[in-house]
């Protein structure tokens, strides 16, 4: 895990996750792009899986982060209790500050 002391970002910090549509396999819903959130928790470093469905080794790994999202900040028609909250695993290079 000493991947994970290089780790970009910490619990609690926000992020805002890319809103790219790039073409391919990708990892991220369409619905949490472009989508703010507070890291939660670092899950630690992993092949990326975006390069491993191609084929490619998925070298050099990529930090994993849990990612908490208000689900009133994904769908703002959203009828719940507001403290309800989606937890998604979105690799660092998806993350920006917020």
């Amino acid at each position: 895990m000493s991947e994970v002391a290089n780790a970009r970002f910490k619990p609690g910090d926000r992020v805002r996750i890319g809103d790219h549509n790039p073409p391919g396999h990708r990892r991220v819903p369409v619905y949490a792009r472009g989508r703010e959130g507070t890291i939660e928790r670092i899950c630690g470093a992993f092949p990326n899986p975006e390069e491993l469905a191609y084929g490619f080794d998925g070298l050099p790994k990529r930090t994993l982060y849990r990612v908490r999202i208000r689900q009133a900040d994904i769908w703002p028609q959203y009828k719940g209790n507001p403290k309800d909250i989606l937890e998604l695993e979105i690799y660092e290079h998806w993350l920006e500050p917020a």
